[in-house]
């Protein structure tokens, strides 16, 4: 609306000081003739624009002059919690909106509190997701967000990991949350309330009917419950290992967290030659094969025997790729 864009010119103008045309354009993402249209409209209002000319010219307002509209819209004030994390505000269908938001409540702060928030701003910045790990697809996530915001009902096709592996269902959305930059949608169905990896949703269908929230339901709450529930029933066994005190410490920076964890809480006192027995829980034989080969000949399998017979195999494997002849066979 063009009433919206004067008054995010205005605001501009209020909190940046002098820009050019050109600026302004690039800002409101409308042309340079628009603009110029603009400035007029606001000084026919008597709002005190004026333009300098030159190569670092641009429209600035009287000094002084401060504007008291600066109310912001739901959609805006619904849009702060996002403050500081512009990228999922963006994969929300929400950055414009965000920007907005951010710019009126800006232009409201006195001169010292404005400038406090730039410099925070200008020295704090989130990065979300972990490290290595690319954008993850997600075509349906203005679909869910739309079905959260809306309280209306969702249907999906979705594919999970045991079969039958696509399904179809009818969810109530109740909540969506961004975790090392994967998008989950946590919904009811039925009696279950569970969380949806939404790139995993293949196909999403926004329905008339209304969701039924629980009165009661805390997104926050029920996030943390749902994680530890999910981290303890993915770990199944648990492996006996004998390992050195540095490969324990090396533990929290390449095995997952719950299993570094564990392996800490369960680790015995260290032997003099500085070796130690731990647990360490794992998905599988196969799981922990491939993780616990991670510490080397820093450590040793004990049990299951499965576990330990997998890394035999892998030691005669290894001796016949890197060791000569005569070495492997003695």
């Amino acid at each position: 609306m063009r009433a919206d864009r004067l008054l995010s010119l205005l605001l501009l103008l209020q909190t940046r000081g002098r820009m050019t045309a050109q600026d302004l354009a690039d800002e409101l993402e409308v042309s340079v003739r628009t603009v110029y249209r603009d400035v007029e409209s606001l000084g026919a209002a008597g709002v005190p624009v004026y333009a300098d000319r030159g190569p670092s010219g641009g429209y600035q307002l009287l000094d002084g002059y401060r504007t008291r509209l600066t109310g912001l819209t739901s959609d805006e004030a619904g849009t702060l919690f996002l403050a500081g994390m512009p990228g999922p505000a963006a994969e929300l269908g929400l950055g414009s909106v965000l920007a907005a938001a951010q710019l009126k409540l800006r232009a409201s702060l006195p001169g010292e509190l404005a400038d406090r928030a730039d410099r925070v701003r200008e020295r704090f910045h989130l990065d979300a997701p972990g490290w290595f790990r690319g954008d993850e697809p997600t075509p349906h996530l203005s679909a869910v967000a739309d079905a959260v915001w809306s309280g209306r009902r969702l249907e999906v096709r979705y594919r999970r990991w045991k079969a039958p592996r696509e399904v179809t269902r009818t969810l109530h959305p109740l909540g969506v949350v961004l975790k090392a930059g994967r998008w989950y949608l946590v919904a009811a169905t039925g009696t279950r309330t569970t969380a949806y990896r939404v790139s995993n949703i293949l196909e999403a269908e926004l329905l008339d009917e209304l969701a039924s929230r629980p009165a009661e339901f805390d997104l926050a709450a029920f996030w943390r419950e749902w994680t530890e529930r999910y981290e303890r029933s993915v770990y199944t066994a648990m492996a006996t290992v004998r390992m050195t005190s540095e490969a324990l410490t090396r533990m929290a920076y390449v095995f997952p967290p719950e299993m570094s964890r564990v392996a800490r809480a369960e680790a015995g006192p260290p032997g003099e030659d500085g070796w130690l027995v731990t647990r360490v829980p794992i998905e599988s034989v196969r799981h922990g094969h491939i993780e616990l080969l991670k510490l080397g000949a820093s450590a040793e399998v004990l049990d299951p025997p499965e576990l330990r017979a997998c890394f035999a195999e892998t030691a005669r494997g290894l001796a016949a790729t890197y060791l000569p002849e005569s070495s492997a066979s003695t």
